[in-house]
């Protein structure tokens, strides 16, 4: 068993909320939040009984230093960090490397949570799968230990497995969740609300989850059904834009189901 551990967080949004509140919840001490945002870094220090600044300035007490920032600030909030010399500091994209970190970090890593975050939401952390990379053998054990703590999973991945793994995320997350926007829209069209499309929404899901995707397929597009798939693109005739990625995916469906058949 590990001592008690001090984590502070680099970055108050979507990703920091989440964690901090949940490491709070499970008993972790957070020292310190900061952000560019006075008013955010001061909203989740007061959550979790945190100070809060905005300069990238860690106590000494800090053992563990969470940074969770927009990709495109990883490098410069990495950079300007001043910390002791021993502590571990971890960035949570799953998308970049550990050789972002400076050379004048002893202990670094990677702590990516495989979810989807938003405000207003805290997610169910129980089974949650972290994908981990470290410098060292403690730090590795250091994360491992933060993950399973507050109900995760941890998994050791390399960087280039964890790359591919964010871009499978990205596809099953991120556009499918513009599929349900675009189906939302069509429905409205049609005078109904997006409610009368829940039922099937998560039926679709759990028979993914439960025999896998490729067999839970159906559709005009699984059935070569050219007729279908013309009226279709001939309602769709309000949006080019539309009619394109209707037709796309479609013939992906097609070239899928075919190539399962070979």
């Amino acid at each position: 068993m590990m001592d008690p551990l001090k984590i502070s967080f680099a970055g108050a949004g979507r990703v920091a909320g989440a964690l901090c509140r949940r490491m709070f919840l499970s008993g972790f001490k957070i020292d310190l939040i900061v952000s560019k945002s006075e008013s955010g870094s001061r909203k989740l220090a007061d959550l979790c009984e945190a100070s809060w600044s905005t300069d990238l300035i860690f106590p000494d007490s800090t053992d563990v230093i969470i940074v969770a920032v927009p990709d495109q600030s990883l490098k410069s909030a990495l950079n300007n960090i001043k910390c002791k010399k021993d502590t571990l500091i971890v960035h949570t994209a799953g998308s970049i490397g550990i050789d972002i970190f400076p050379e004048k970090f002893n202990s670094k890593g990677i702590f990516y949570p495989l979810q989807t975050f938003s405000w207003g939401r805290q997610p169910d952390f129980n089974g949650l799968p972290f994908f981990i990379e470290a410098s060292d053998k403690q730090s590795s054990a250091i994360l491992k230990y933060l993950a399973e703590s507050i109900g995760g999973r941890a998994h050791f991945v390399d960087t280039e497995h964890r790359r591919m793994l964010h871009l499978s995320a990205v596809f099953v997350c991120n556009f499918t969740n513009h599929m349900l926007t675009i189906g939302k829209e069509i429905a409205l069209r049609a005078g109904l609300s997006f409610d009368v499309l829940e039922p099937l929404i998560k039926e679709t899901i759990s028979k993914a989850i439960e025999i896998g995707p490729a067999t839970a397929q159906t559709g005009p597009a699984v059935r070569d059904d050219q007729n279908t798939i013309g009226k279709h693109l001939e309602l769709l005739s309000f949006s080019p834009e539309l009619q394109k990625i209707y037709n796309e995916i479609t013939q992906s469906i097609i070239k899928h189901q075919y190539k399962d058949k070979r």
